[in-house]
């Protein structure tokens, strides 16, 4: 699988984007950046998106992607997600007032968009991938996903605090590639990395512990916050016993 970095912070600057990867340039995962990241051949190209949640900055390029896509005449895209992620989408965002329906542009029976509701911890196929949601804490329904392909997967965290289920789950996987991990907030600030469902250095560390073996753990740090994007690293980079590298914009990587 070839993963390619559209947007990996926790904020927006100029030189900052907000969450979107792509695998195989056919599966995106998030949806923060993908307008503004990709060209118009790439985001037509697009099958599906898993949506690990409902907060802006993983959901909105859905709106201009949409947009685009139906000007292009595009196959409609299967926008994924867990129950409470797609019922947010459709009362919320796509609901004909902050913006227009698209699951119903042009037409109800040719749509721009098509939902799938996931059951967390149960595989589907999803655009040539299997794909299950687990559910991590956050502050609205959150899932991490685990993609798989030809016996290999990876994982993509969502915005989590400390959490417990997803590294069961992981610690079982046969051929795990690389993990992509939230982390936003320096230790200083711990109190709003809490109270804001996120990670910083130091609770990180204790979650990656929980994993059967963590020093062989490719895990891919995204989500810094871009006022912290320093103090993150280096912090991180103090940390025994795991195996971590920062995303940068535009990154390919094989896994």
């Amino acid at each position: 699988m070839q993963l390619r970095v559209v947007g990996c912070h926790g904020g927006e600057t100029p030189k900052h984007r907000t969450s979107a990867f792509l695998l195989d340039d056919r599966l995106a995962i998030d949806a923060g950046s993908l307008t503004s990241g990709l060209d118009l051949g790439l985001q037509a190209k697009l099958e599906a998106v898993l949506v690990s949640h409902a907060h802006l900055d993983h959901i909105r390029d859905l709106a201009t992607i949409a947009d685009n896509r139906v000007q292009l005449g595009c196959e409609p895209l299967l926008v994924v997600g867990v129950q409470g992620t797609i019922d947010v989408l459709k009362t919320h965002f796509f609901n004909n007032l902050l913006w227009p329906d698209f699951a119903a542009i042009p037409s109800k029976k040719h749509p721009t968009i098509r939902y799938k509701v996931l059951k967390p911890e149960k595989r589907v196929e999803i655009a040539g991938y299997g794909v299950r949601a687990i559910e991590v804490n956050h502050t609205i329904d959150t899932c991490a996903f685990i993609v798989d392909k030809n016996g290999a997967s990876m994982a993509y965290s969502g915005d989590t605090g400390p959490t417990d289920r997803l590294w069961e789950v992981l610690s079982k996987e046969k051929d795990l590639r690389a993990l992509l991990m939230e982390v936003s907030f320096p230790n200083e600030q711990q109190r709003i990395a809490t109270v804001s469902g996120h990670h910083t250095p130091k609770t990180l560390h204790a979650d990656l512990m929980k994993y059967v073996r963590p020093a062989d753990l490719p895990t891919l740090l995204y989500h810094i916050k871009p006022a912290f994007q320093r103090q993150v690293e280096e912090q991180c980079a103090k940390l025994k016993g795991v195996n971590l590298s920062v995303l940068r914009l535009g990154e390919q990587l094989i896994l």
